[in-house]
């Protein structure tokens, strides 16, 4: 026998052992379960690096106004072909063989007026192997462009800054939300795995109590104290007690797993929850809970940004049916000289830089612009559009801050309503709790009846329980307001 036991402990350990080893206990309290959450979250990591998207793409609208610098080269072009050409003799065609080497270096200034500054150095080379010569060239050049249209309509450089302006604030104004969205959804979770195991605790407080009634009814009818149908029902209720504790228990493993799932943890780990269901009082004005769903709401946030992209549509739109033009101007110097065809490079830049020096600069200026004059109405049509997309944007700012007040206002109503109920039943489950340890010393002394001392019981565990499911719904209202308002009034902060 001892041999046996022996045998069988060491099988147990064999087989235990390695689960205590591969298993993870998850020590857990909200605030950690929020972090993991963010952290494991496929819609949070979306959205940040949708944000992230939006970031650069506002630094390069913001980095758009400062100097660029860019180089071009041409190492080499070479051509072998046949050229046509045409006077007033005839038609001749000749044999063309030719290689170009070419550099530039241009330094951009981007103006505010959504014109440019620039400043261009080059330096160009032109073997021509059939007649057996080496051109060169150096040329400087400064020169500007404005588009006329900036100066009273639309400025496309501004406009394109402002439009990832309003992207990154969308998108920062999501990720936010998403957020708070997360964070109820997590205290959402994380307290009904609390409700879940605090009904166990109850069901099997209550199959406790049951227990004990149920032994002393045993008693006092083996004792003819009590008829038998006494005894019987005390025994129906242990049984509905048993069956009631099963069932909370397995409901907890239910919500044990969804939690997991919900927190990327494997449902072979465990979770201990840290928690306490004491409270704090919380007052919330809702005159200033309004005030601050208004202001921070992402409805009514992105419907503006929406209004303030439909205004630069309509301005774009007005460019192309307007008159534009463009005001553009250049000074630069030139230098050329001429060798055969492999001559040493420093003698003809030398001549090609003593040219640029001795020749005159160049200069110009011009002014284009375009005019429209019919297009059936195309262009009208788009601005038209464009309005209307503008009206779509106000309506709905106007109909979301009707939505967002009647929601917050509900919301503060309901924290209200669940802060008094919670009161309330604290003092019910005091009542409930003393009531029922007197009807038991009543039963005991065969003052009253199993049927009475039953629906003590049930008053108890009713009583239990409602005071379980109005902490809850306090605490989820408070959270629920938090994210429809982006204010913690628990610690009197916002959040964004």
């Amino acid at each position: 026998m001892k041999h046996s036991i022996q045998f069988i402990s060491k099988i147990l350990i064999v087989l235990v052992v390695p689960l205590f080893l591969i298993a993870k206990v998850y020590q857990l309290d909200l605030e950690q379960s929020l972090d993991r959450a963010m952290e494991q979250s496929y819609r949070m990591r979306t959205l940040r690096e949708d944000l992230n998207q939006a970031e650069f793409q506002l630094k390069v609208a913001t980095h758009m106004f400062r100097t660029n610098v860019e180089m071009n080269f041409t190492l080499p072009d070479y051509t072998e072909t046949i050229q046509q050409f045409q006077d007033s003799l005839g038609t001749y065609y000749t044999y063309l063989k030719q290689s170009t080497y070419e550099g530039n270096l241009t330094i951009n200034q981007p103006l505010p007026t959504d014109g440019n500054l620039y400043i261009r150095a080059g330096v160009y080379t032109l073997q021509d192997f059939h007649r057996e010569r080496t051109d060169a060239k150096l040329s400087t050049r400064i020169g500007f462009t404005q588009p006329l249209e900036a100066f009273f309509t639309y400025n496309s450089l501004k406009a394109s800054l402002e439009e990832a302006e309003l992207e990154y604030e969308r998108q920062q104004k999501q990720l936010d939300r998403a957020k708070l969205d997360m964070e109820y959804r997590i205290t959402n979770a994380f307290f009904q795995l609390v409700k879940s195991r605090e009904r166990k605790k109850i069901s099997k407080q209550a199959l406790k109590n049951q227990q004990e009634a149920y032994d002393l009814a045993l008693n006092k009818y083996k004792a003819g104290v009590i008829p038998e149908v006494q005894a019987l029902q005390m025994e129906v209720d242990l049984g509905e007690a048993q069956n009631s504790y099963e069932t909370n228990r397995s409901r907890a493993r239910e919500v044990a797993n969804d939690f997991k799932q919900l927190l990327d943890i494997a449902l072979s780990d465990s979770v201990d929850l840290s928690y306490d269901l004491q409270y704090q009082v919380v007052y919330v004005d809702k005159s200033k809970a309004v005030d601050l769903a208004l202001q921070n709401r992402l409805e009514i946030q992105e419907q503006k940004i929406n209004k303030r992209l439909a205004k630069l549509e309509i301005k774009r739109r007005k460019v192309n049916g307007q008159i534009t033009g463009n005001i553009s101007g250049y000074y630069d110097f030139q230098g050329v000289d001429r060798d055969k065809i492999h001559p040493a490079y420093s003698e003809l830049f030398q001549g090609a830089y003593e040219n640029l020096t001795d020749r005159p600069g160049n200069r110009g200026v011009a002014l284009t612009l375009s005019i429209p004059v019919w297009d059936w109405g195309v262009n009208e049509a788009r601005v038209e559009a464009a309005r209307s997309r503008l009206r779509q944007a106000e309506y709905a700012v106007r109909n979301e801050k009707v939505n967002v007040k009647k929601d917050v206002i509900a919301t503060v109503d309901q924290l209200r309503t669940s802060l008094n109920n919670l009161k309330l039943l604290e003092k019910n489950v005091k009542v409930a709790e003393k009531s029922y340890n007197i009807s038991k010393k009543r039963f005991a002394n065969g003052d009253i009846s199993s049927q009475e001392l039953a629906l003590e019981r049930d008053r108890l565990n009713k009583t239990h329980i409602s005071h379980l499911e109005a902490f809850i719904n306090y605490k989820l209202s408070l959270a629920d307001l938090k994210r429809k308002t982006f204010y913690d009034f628990k610690k009197d902060k916002s959040i964004l």
